[in-house]
């Protein structure tokens, strides 16, 4: 489980940055300089489009971080898209957040939302296209948990392997 005070890079966007991204200010500078050897954060608006971002702020997090196998690298991705898709698509959640850490050998993965609960039922489709996220998580990590937060938030964590 990751900490609850971050003391890594924090960063924050817009429903305005999302849209544009990778054309603005933020995307060039993190892609130019990222805070190296700390956690990072970020946190979104609930958009679907956020979601690639997330994956690009992780992919940019692991280079920086000297992440370079791909089985690790294929899972985090993974995990962090299906963790922010469920925060988008199952709560009534602003914004998420996303976190990253490297632990030795361990790369910690959070995804936590502000625990507002969708008034609207979400039904399983088509079984061979949905409700099969949280699932490929659980076969993509060593270990998959969730807490609630004093705020009523709740936090999806998972524990992927750097070692194989």
């Amino acid at each position: 489980m990751l900490p609850t005070a971050w003391p890594g890079a924090q960063i924050a966007l817009s429903p305005q940055e999302i849209e544009q991204w990778p054309n603005t200010a933020s995307a060039r500078v993190l892609a130019d300089d990222w805070p190296t050897g700390r956690p990072a954060s970020f946190r979104v608006p609930t958009l679907e489009r956020a979601v690639p971002v997330c994956r690009q702020l992780a992919r940019l997090w692991m280079d920086f971080e000297g992440i370079t196998g791909e089985g690790a690298r294929c899972a985090a991705l993974l995990v962090i898209s299906e963790l922010m898709t469920n925060a988008i698509v199952h709560t009534d959640s602003l914004s998420i957040t996303g976190r990253l850490q490297k632990d030795g050998d361990w790369l910690l993965v959070e995804v936590q939302d502000e625990g507002r609960a969708s008034s609207v039922p979400h039904r399983a489709g088509d079984a061979n296209e949905y409700g099969r996220g949280l699932v490929v998580v659980a076969q993509s990590a060593q270990a998959l948990g969730t807490r609630r937060e004093t705020g009523g938030g709740r936090t999806f964590w998972a524990r992927i392997s750097l070692t194989g």
